[in-house]
């Protein structure tokens, strides 16, 4: 009896402070699944559509007629949207995207619950905050000691866009090889 009380305490203890992931997740799954149904179904889509085009040079990569359906989220400028065609065509990666309104909801949500969760352990009085701020002060360091030992000068990182490739691996070249001599 004692192991089950133990047993359900621990659960109960484990959701009010983690039960936010379980929610999350479980959240965005029903997300990717109902945009998965909206573009890969017989569904039309009646959003804003609004076309990014990425430079991008592959080598023999043949032009693209059609736009070929694709489900990637990603985020711009702090908002997010949701990938649902893409094509290739001379030299430009052609995307057409629309506002991901769900997963901007979500996330607002997921932070709500978390800052009031915290809120809930933070002290109120201001003696407590300035006796925080003190017992702080005396164990994190003033200078902030940097390794440059593995940065590397003259590269620039960027963040990108990861797009599904062709659905077939067995795509048509319109143009033959280029000939020599």
């Amino acid at each position: 009896m004692k192991n089950a009380v133990t047993i359900v305490l621990l659960i109960c203890f484990a959701l009010f402070h983690f039960g936010y992931y379980a929610v999350y997740f479980s959240a965005s799954i029903s997300i990717e699944n109902r945009w998965d149904e909206q573009i890969y179904g017989d569904q039309t889509l009646q959003m804003e559509e609004r076309v990014l085009e990425i430079p991008l040079q592959a080598p023999y990569m043949a032009n693209q007629e059609e736009f070929q359906a694709t489900n990637t989220g990603f985020e711009k400028d702090g908002k997010y949207y949701r990938a649902i065609k893409q094509r290739y065509q001379n030299d430009t990666l052609q995307v057409v995207y629309v506002p991901d309104t769900a997963r901007k909801n979500l996330d607002s949500a997921v932070k709500r619950w978390i800052s009031t969760l915290v809120e809930d352990q933070l002290p109120q009085d201001q003696d407590a905050k300035q006796l925080g701020m003190l017992f702080a002060k005396d164990y994190i360091p003033s200078q902030a000691t940097t390794f440059d030992g593995l940065a590397r000068h003259g590269y620039e990182f960027k963040k990108g866009f990861i797009f599904s490739s062709y659905l077939s691996p067995y795509f048509t070249i319109d143009s033959p090889p280029p000939q020599f001599g």
